[in-house]
């Protein structure tokens, strides 16, 4: 069976930089193929990405799609018509795309995952988005033979607004491996670099209006006046900055919260965001909606124990191994926020069960999962596809 997947969301995970629907493609794409000898893999990248030796097996082949560096100035056509057509030559079984948009004239098997459709809960979070809303995302959904819901939540999505029926949808979970990873370098290597204290609170994640940070920076100012020791302990954000990030600087300015205290790291690398979580007191991330919330999985997975939101996934994530509340409870994150800076019966008892939680999720079970599911959607004869 020749099986080929859409890699271009990878960045270069020789520098670490796995973030968001990357991370996903490279973790599970390096988990097939080390699982599967049995099938023919061909990975599909862009010009970027040059370092393919991370891939390099006796049954994969690694093809770079032409003329990928003209594709931003035709960008539909480029996507959606030249590499279908390059993909017929192919010869596939199946092609999978574990992220952005199926090549919509493509007409051979096609398998698609799903990881959030936070575009059609708040159109506002993404004005930039109307093509996929109103047309790249439901006619993928449509052309593709099947689909991955990276949660039960997401699946619910599908369902609910585009009336898909359940048995073109699998939830295979994402997964989170960070208490498997050696760091190869001091352990305090990045605590020391960004000069932290040895307490602090953290979140991980872009910055943008779906995170809800202007409610945990007003919650932070009340956490930093309920207690004056409260004082020396920093709220560390890092990420990129994202739509209306200047909100929250402005947010942070107008609590007159003091620089000290508010320490924004901007991008960090994969082992600098796994020193930070393994560090961190808590994890706090009141986001409004995630497809799946891996922050929240890593975080646990790193034994760190989590403050975050009882909205979409995250209570199929978290279960009962962190502290859940509604995201526009700015008192509720104050408590908890104290709680867990104050009471070690609380930290360490949030601790164990996020370690016992992660265990629940790893990228081996994702991708033997997924390799059932080619296994199963190739054997599988295909239906015309209407055009």
């Amino acid at each position: 069976m020749r099986i080929g997947i859409d890699c271009r969301t990878i960045l270069n995970p020789t520098s670490g930089e796995r973030a968001g629907v990357g991370h996903y493609t490279y973790n599970l794409v390096k988990h097939v193929i080390d699982q599967d000898t049995h099938n023919e893999y061909v990975l599909y990248f862009d010009y970027r990405m040059r370092d393919v030796n991370d891939f390099a097996r006796e049954h994969v082949t690694v093809k770079h799609f032409p003329f990928s560096q003209y594709g931003k100035f035709l960008s539909f056509g480029y996507s959606h018509m030249l590499i279908a057509a390059y993909l017929m030559k192919e010869g596939l079984d199946l092609y999978h795309v574990p992220a952005g948009n199926v090549p919509l004239t493509y007409p051979k098997k096609v398998l698609y995952t799903v990881h959030d459709l936070a575009i059609y809960k708040n159109a506002g979070w993404f004005p930039s988005q109307v093509m996929s809303r109103h047309v790249l995302t439901p006619r993928s959904l449509k052309a593709a033979d099947h689909l991955i819901a990276v949660s039960k939540s997401t699946k619910h999505d599908i369902r609910e607004l585009f009336n898909i029926a359940d048995k073109k949808i699998s939830v295979i979970y994402e997964g989170a491996d960070i208490q498997k990873i050696p760091l190869k370098r001091k352990k305090t290597e990045t605590i020391d670099k960004f000069g932290l204290p040895e307490v602090y609170l953290l979140f991980i994640g872009t910055l943008e209006p779906r995170k809800n940070l202007i409610t945990l920076i007003r919650a932070y100012k009340k956490f930093l006046t309920a207690e004056s020791q409260n004082a020396n302990i920093p709220l560390v954000v890092a990420g990129t900055k994202g739509y209306k990030s200047s909100l929250l600087f402005d947010e942070v300015k107008e609590q007159g919260i003091k620089k000290n205290q508010f320490r924004y790291l901007g991008y960090v690398s994969h082992n600098e965001k796994i020193e930070l979580l393994r560090h961190a007191r808590a994890f706090v991330f009141p986001t409004l909606y995630e497809g799946f919330g891996i922050p929240v999985l890593e975080a646990m997975s790193a034994g760190t124990p989590v403050i975050t939101s009882n909205v979409s996934s995250i209570p199929e994530i978290v279960g009962k191994a962190g502290i859940m509340l509604d995201p526009e409870d700015e008192n509720g994150l104050v408590e908890a926020m104290r709680s867990v800076i104050k009471d070690n019966k609380i930290y360490e008892g949030l601790k164990k069960k996020g370690l016992e939680q992660a265990k629940h999720f790893s990228w081996e079970r994702s991708a033997k999962e997924t390799i059932s599911l080619y296994v199963q959607l190739a054997k599988k004869q295909s239906k015309p596809k209407k055009k």
